[in-house]
Formats: C-alpha cells, sequence, structure tokens
C-alpha cells in the first residue's frame, strides 16, 4: 500500500477514488509510564515511554487504515492526516484518515493529468 500525505504520488496516476478511509485506536497511560514522566518533569528530557506509545498507536492507526483501503480495492492513500485529541486525563485518541485511490505507473512520458 503506497501513503502519501500530498494528494497525488509522484510518478503514478490516480485512476479510482474509492473514498475515506480512517483508523483510530485510544490509549490509557501506564502508571508506570506516569511515574517516569513525573521524574522526567524535574530533570527534564525526553519522556521515552510517551514516544513509544504514540509511535505504536500511529502504527496501528495506519494498519487499521490500510487494511480498510484494501477491503475498498485500493492500492494507496492519499492526503493522509494524523490527530490526536485527549478523551479523558489519562486516555488519548490518535486518529489517521485519507482518500484511499487506486493508481498506476506513469509511462515515460506520459502526465498524470493526461
Amino acid at each position: 500500500m503506497l501513503l502519501s500525505s500530498s494528494d497525488t504520488l509522484p510518478g503514478y496516476r490516480i485512476d479510482r477514488h474509492h473514498g475515506l478511509v480512517q483508523g483510530s485506536t485510544v490509549r490509557a497511560k501506564h502508571i508506570g509510564r506516569d511515574l517516569m514522566a513525573g521524574l522526567k518533569k524535574i530533570v527534564g528530557g525526553e519522556l521515552f515511554g510517551y514516544t513509544e506509545l504514540l509511535v505504536e498507536s500511529r502504527e496501528q492507526c495506519v494498519q487499521r487504515m490500510t487494511e480498510q483501503a484494501e477491503a475498498m480495492g485500493a492500492n494507496a492513500i492519499v492526503a493522509v492526516r494524523f490527530s490526536t485529541s485527549s478523551v479523558t486525563d489519562d486516555a488519548a485518541e490518535v486518529l489517521v484518515y485519507g482518500t484511499a485511490v487506486s493508481v498506476s505507473p506513469l509511462k515515460p512520458g506520459e502526465s498524470a493529468l493526461s
């Protein structure tokens, strides 16, 4: 599955739009991560536990979005965007969305607009 944050894919022509696809997850903080984060607030530095949590969340969201696009018959997703929001004091949602499309490689000298 090809993914792009732009509305196009260089070297490919969009043949068909399948529609909006999305993937999301809501994750709660872990008490151990909270304790370490509290200590880091005192001395400063990256909150590795939370960084890891967000990386895992984004990967899971992309996987869910990709599965939805594949079920629609798409082979690419364009205009991919990420969003996060607080659900409660202890949980956050990560959302990824985009437009599922079918693309084909451009032939030499061919324009994506043709």
